[in-house]
């Protein structure tokens, strides 16, 4: 009997992450209009196809970032995606991530799967040490969402990054390789 490679990644009991394509322009653009209500003001994912080839090719061709697609299992359908950006090499191995649920995926807890998923895949296969998240301080769910996989608040961060038309500030939380192998922590 033939051998069928898994087309993810890594995979948990509901989900699977791989890395973004161009074909998956229609769905994801599809999802990001979808979403507007939940992501802004906080996010803004591409929702138009040039924006997506745009934004798609600078995660495929940049080599300080990684982009993967949060998947269903049941239906292969894109519950959401997580960033890996500013990777740097050397001695700071480390990144800083960037994610989104879509509408018809929140609150069942598909993306905390897919980030475990994704801190694993950091850890191991590209070998980062440590992984950064930067969160508007009003934003509840994804201070909930890092909160709840291990990450630890480092530190506040005012004027931090331009986001909506305005300098916003941003949380750092950050966990390293260690803390998902403490006891306990995850």
């Amino acid at each position: 009997m033939p051998h069928n490679a898994s087309r993810y990644l890594a995979e948990g009991p509901r989900v699977g992450i791989r890395h973004f394509t161009y074909e998956d322009g229609a769905e994801f653009t599809a999802r990001a209009r979808e979403s507007k209500d939940l992501h802004q003001p906080w996010l803004f994912p591409p929702d138009s196809s040039p924006a997506y080839t745009a934004y798609v090719g600078r995660l495929i061709e940049d080599p300080s970032k990684a982009g993967f697609l949060v998947c269903e299992k049941a239906d292969g359908s894109i519950a959401g995606f997580i960033n890996i950006n500013n990777i740097v090499e050397g001695g700071f191995q480390c990144g800083t991530l960037g994610y989104g649920a879509f509408a018809h995926a929140a609150g069942r807890g598909l993306m905390r799967e897919g980030l475990d998923l994704v801190v694993r895949y950091a850890f191991g296969p590209m070998r980062l040490h440590r992984l950064e998240i930067n969160v508007q301080p009003r934003n509840a769910a994804s201070i909930a969402l890092a909160r709840s996989r291990g990450f630890r608040l480092e530190g506040f961060s005012p004027n931090m990054l331009f986001v909506d038309g305005a300098w916003r500030d941003h949380e750092r939380w950050a966990i390293t390789a260690e803390m998902i192998e403490e006891p306990g922590r995850r």
